[in-house]
């Protein structure tokens, strides 16, 4: 039966005016109209639209709460990176995060800047990230891995602070915060309470698992809201500040915090901080700190990012949760730098959800300021939910047994007359050979590892035999080595003796990117490396590297850039560049693919592949814009097998993921 013009106006009002009082509700906190009232008219709508279903739209109120549980989520591929806030936690922290702004905003423009910063609350929950086309919502997605996110529309669509349809027929990606509201959570437990099943532990936990309920109905039961804070992509121009941009978010109709606020300088935000820090148990949701942004959109777009995170933004976090637990012991740890670490042996404790042991205690100096002795009883934090550390003593709990730790002037580890030196400077200690067996070890087995050189059959055991009998001490020392050398070693065979040069003469093939990452700078890792080696795409242009162009660099900042520096100011250190340069041939990096014939895709690799290395594999899966991940899950796309796959194989079978092998592979990158 075809619908009368008057049924037509009938749904088309409905509509609008259950989405005007959902607006004022959920985004407004206004109830313009009773509970009752409000699902008198869904109802009506509902049987209309039952009666006319081809008058269903996708931005109608009934699309919220979808009938049918999904058979699972599919990946998005972020048209916006997303990115995570460094963290600061003292006042100290905040201050010297304003001054880093201020001299990167010298280094570009050569001009002074009174940084002027928008404070918003930071919103304990889970991250969203909503597109729009043409106003209307065309996807929901989780962050994931920054890159690629989860498509979770149609729990997104329970949501009532979420608008199906904006104010305004614009396309945009904008971002923001799903939580549950403390009173809601209070609910959520006293019906699990009843129907006698476990309660949750937090409103944080409950809101990640439930954004991943595979039945929206779940969700929509659950009663989440949102907060948006970022519009990071639009096809009208964007603001030009933080603040103005928050406005036309609301604007557009979402849901935007009110207690944001605007400060002139870096002690307005400290102010701000303090004054959240105790109001924040009186909101209805969890707050576990500030966010502070430049608050021009030029200045944001001048200091650009690191490789994580935004040169412009910080999260200021409030106090971290805390326990006390025991000293047992304070050890140094050798790192392939030479520099001696102290680290705190704990008796095991659970904090911010997890069991802890070892708290590191950063340098000499950390621990006079501290004055924590073996055997004291201490407040331990985990800075950020990541990173133990010790905050202070419970000096009322000492029994006189406590003792001091004094660093050694020897450390047997070293090497040689195992000296160890503080350095010109700085709080930490280092080896005084530096070239120690202990510290060429550790380099040693960083270099022919897995995600470096690769040198299979070349592990710690072999490497220490060699150079307890002297036959190499420094990285080329590797690709010299004959097949008379190695027969002399224990228990070493002429089958294995093979196969280990078979492996060295294929390493001697390696990527720019795993080249930088084997030298064992400090400071640079395998993504830096990566970052670097894309920019520079020559060794010879690498060496000469400036401190300033390796500063401007996204991924590299000013603690890296002076490590690079220092690293080839060394004679030796630029001799065994050049000699090692000798022995390998430097491949350019693949650069990374925003979209690829794998864009979407995860990768999980097993087993030994006929011609790839899972290495190779990997950097070509990501080149064409697919993800790697080291285990198997309903969420994998492919298992690519090679000979002698083990579990991860079995899982794949048991949960219906298709397996490939190398051939398919590559007939899928064409």
């Amino acid at each position: 039966m075809k619908a009368s013009k008057e049924i037509i106006e009938r749904i088309k009002k409905l509509r609008q005016t259950i989405d005007h009082y959902r607006y004022e509700f959920h985004v407004l906190n206004k109830e313009g109209i009773s509970q009752e009232a409000r699902d008198s008219l869904m109802n009506e709508l509902s049987k209309l639209e039952l009666e006319y279903p081809e008058l269903v739209t996708p931005d109608s109120p009934s699309q919220r709460v979808a009938g049918k549980p999904l058979p699972g989520f599919k990946k998005i591929v972020h048209k916006v990176t997303q990115w995570s806030f460094n963290d600061a936690f003292t006042e100290e922290d905040i201050r010297n995060f304003d001054e880093r702004v201020r001299r990167l905003y010298k280094a570009e423009t050569g001009q002074e800047i009174t940084p002027q910063y928008l404070c918003e609350l930071k919103i304990d929950g889970s991250h969203l990230v909503l597109e729009y086309e043409d106003g209307l919502l065309k996807t929901g997605a989780t962050r994931g891995d920054g890159k690629v996110g989860e498509d979770i529309t149609e729990n997104i669509k329970t949501i009532e602070s979420v608008p199906l349809r904006l104010k305004e027929n614009v396309s945009v990606i904008v971002e923001g915060e799903i939580y549950m509201p403390k009173s809601r959570f209070i609910a959520v437990n006293k019906e699990q309470k009843k129907k006698g099943e476990a309660e949750f532990a937090n409103a944080r936990n409950i809101v990640a698992g439930t954004v991943r309920q595979l039945d929206p109905k779940i969700v929509a039961s659950r009663g989440l809201s949102t907060f948006i804070y970022d519009l990071s992509l639009s096809d009208e121009a964007l603001p030009p500040t933080q603040d103005a941009e928050l406005e036309y978010l609301s604007e557009l109709g979402f849901k935007v915090n009110a207690h944001h606020k605007l400060c002139k300088n870096i002690e307005e935000v400290i102010e701000y901080w303090k004054l959240w820090e105790k109001k924040k148990d009186k909101e209805d949701y969890l707050i576990d700190g500030v966010v502070l942004k430049l608050n021009e959109r030029r200045a944001q777009q001048i200091l650009g990012y690191t490789g994580k995170a935004p040169r412009w933004g910080i999260a200021f976090k409030f106090a971290a949760e805390q326990v006390t637990t025991v000293v047992e012991d304070i050890v140094l740890q050798l790192g392939r730098t030479g520099v001696l670490t102290p680290v705190a042996h704990l008796r095991p404790v659970t904090v911010a959800g997890s069991t802890v042991s070892r708290a590191t205690l950063h340098n000499e100096d950390e621990i006079k300021r501290l004055d924590v002795r073996i055997g004291d009883t201490v407040i331990l934090q985990k800075a950020g939910d990541v990173i133990p550390d010790i905050v202070s003593v419970v000096k009322e709990m000492r029994t006189g047994k406590e003792k001091p730790f004094i660093f050694p002037t020897h450390v047997a580890v070293c090497g040689g007359d195992g000296r160890i030196e503080r350095i010109p400077g700085q709080a930490a200690y280092r080896c005084v050979n530096k070239n120690s067996f202990g510290i060429q070890k550790r380099k040693l087995y960083h270099f022919t590892s897995k995600h470096v050189f690769n040198i299979d059959g070349l592990g710690p055991k072999i490497i220490d035999a060699l150079l307890q009998v002297e036959l190499i001490s420094t990285f080329d020392d590797i690709f010299t080595l004959k097949k008379g050398d190695l027969e002399a070693l224990p228990r070493f065979g002429e089958k294995s003796v093979d196969n280990l040069l078979r492996s060295i003469e294929k390493a001697r093939n390696v990527t720019f990117a795993r080249f930088i990452a084997s030298l064992s700078i400090p400071q640079v890792g395998e993504e830096t490396a990566r970052d670097l080696a894309q920019h520079f795409k020559t060794p010879e242009k690498f060496e000469k590297a400036t401190e300033a162009e390796l500063e401007a660099l996204n991924g590299v900042g000013p603690v890296v850039a002076a490590a690079v520096v220092e690293w080839f100011k060394e004679k030796e250190n630029r001799e065994l560049y050049k000699k090692l340069l000798h022995q390998v041939r430097v491949e350019p990096e693949r650069a990374a693919a925003k979209k690829g014939t794998l864009s979407g895709l995860t990768f999980v690799l097993t087993g030994t592949l006929p011609t790839l290395s899972r290495d190779e594999a990997g950097d070509m899966i990501r080149a064409e814009g697919g993800k790697v991940s080291g285990s198997v899950s309903k969420n994998t796309s492919f298992v690519l097998a090679g000979e002698e796959a083990g579990e991860k194989l079995d899982t794949a079978m048991k949960l219906g993921v298709k397996v490939i092998d190398e051939k398919e592979f590559l007939n899928m990158l064409g």
